[in-house]
């Protein structure tokens, strides 16, 4: 019988080739070799880790942040190639959120779900 570790090395080959992991791939690269693309995508994910690192550490997030934040999600979704990055990542997402429901079922039926209430 298989170990699970065997069959999560399974599961990842199974992304790895599916249609979504596939396409985002591309889009990816395809933003890569756009070197206006690229740039402004860098600095959407600088701007990113930056926001996710100050709230990490409980620092507060000034107006200002906020507003350049917004602009910069507003500039990189105008970009054709970037936008369609981003629609390849959602959709990967969703996958990746559809199958860790999948296999946190186990525990979920054990200790049921905190959401619903109990019976």
């Amino acid at each position: 019988m298989a170990n699970i570790y065997d069959h999560a090395y399974d599961l990842e080959k199974a992304i790895r080739n599916s249609e979504e992991f596939t396409g985002l791939k591309e889009a990816y690269e395809n933003v890569m070799n756009d070197e206006a693309a690229k740039k402004m995508f860098d600095d959407f994910r600088q701007t990113q880790m930056t926001l996710q690192q100050k709230q990490m550490q409980g620092e507060e997030i000034s107006e200002e942040e906020v507003e350049q934040a917004r602009k910069v999600v507003e500039l990189v979704q105008q970009h054709p190639e970037i936008s369609k990055l981003m629609e390849e990542e959602q959709r990967l997402n969703t996958v990746i959120n559809d199958v860790s429901r999948i296999i946190t079922k186990p525990l979920e039926e054990l200790y049921g779900n905190p959401e619903e209430p109990q019976q």
